[in-house]
């Protein structure tokens, strides 16, 4: 008598990359949208069948970068602002390897914003997940470079007087050859960027819209994390779409999905053609 192969189930997918001795539940509040950029990555990776041995994640300090700690990949938890040079380091030295930085608003584009600007330029083959939470959640809620003007922060009590980064604009104008940006209610066509982030050969960002309830939801009444992730819903629009309103119209909008994509040759396959080149002569 043969008995019929048990179905995977979904929750399956989860525990394969999981670190079975990492303990949970996890260091970030209840509600926090890092968990559910996390999701989404495990099923992009899933979905590409890339084994573990093939990805390097790198991340830098804060709650984002809390993120490669709970995951069963290569891994490197480094320095705060520098999670891009160690990628590239890694990148360089293993060109077939999958190297992805998880990184945050503060990290990636605050202390990191000089090597943001130029992983962007060189157009390394390097994924940067930048989840997006417009406040520094992990060190006490203090203002980064993604902080809306005039929003409250605990280092602008009165009201943030300096104008904001848009991370997608920035890295298409430094260079990177693939950009989206998704929101964490949106969990499924972030799934798809990140997938197709993957899969492109050049420096690809992901811009992972988040919820920070715990400081900037409670400083500037957005309230708890379901309203702030509803909220998400409501002011998203699609690319598509996007393409069709007025500047007025877009007014603190989202606008999500694949934002730039361009056919730039990638840097280790540039480098290499010098390599080859001088070894003829």
């Amino acid at each position: 008598m043969t008995t019929a192969t048990k179905p995977k189930q979904k929750s399956d997918v989860f525990h394969q990359y999981l670190r079975p001795k990492k303990k949970f539940p996890n260091v970030w509040c209840p509600g926090c949208g890092i968990g559910i950029v996390m999701g989404a990555f495990i099923r992009a990776i899933d979905k590409l069948g890339l084994s573990k041995d093939e990805v390097v994640l790198v991340s830098g300090i804060g709650c984002s970068s809390r993120f490669p700690v709970y995951l069963d990949f290569n891994s490197l938890h480094t320095t705060h602002g520098r999670a891009l040079p160690f990628a590239t380091g890694v990148k360089f030295s293993r060109p077939d390897l999958k190297v992805i930085v998880i990184t945050g608003d503060g990290d990636a584009l605050a202390i990191g914003g000089n090597h943001f600007i130029h992983a962007c330029r060189r157009n390394i083959d390097i994924t940067a997940i930048l989840i997006n939470n417009h406040i520094y959640g992990m060190t006490g809620g203090q203002g980064s470079p993604t902080t809306p003007s005039e929003a409250f922060s605990t280092t602008t009590p009165y009201g943030n007087v300096e104008k904001h980064f848009e991370p997608c604009d920035l890295a298409a104008a430094a260079g990177a050859s693939y950009v989206a940006r998704g929101t964490v209610y949106h969990a499924v066509q972030l799934e798809k960027a990140i997938t197709q982030a993957i899969e492109n050969r050049g420096f690809s960002l992901v811009e992972a819209i988040s919820n920070c309830h715990t400081y900037f939801g409670r400083l500037n009444r957005k309230g708890d994390g379901l309203a702030m992730i509803q909220s998400f819903k409501d002011r998203a629009v699609p690319v598509a779409r996007a393409g069709k309103m007025s500047e007025e119209e877009l007014e603190d909008k989202l606008v999500i999905g694949k934002l730039h994509t361009t056919g730039a040759t990638e840097f280790c396959d540039e480098y290499q053609k010098v390599i080859d080149a001088h070894k003829e002569k």
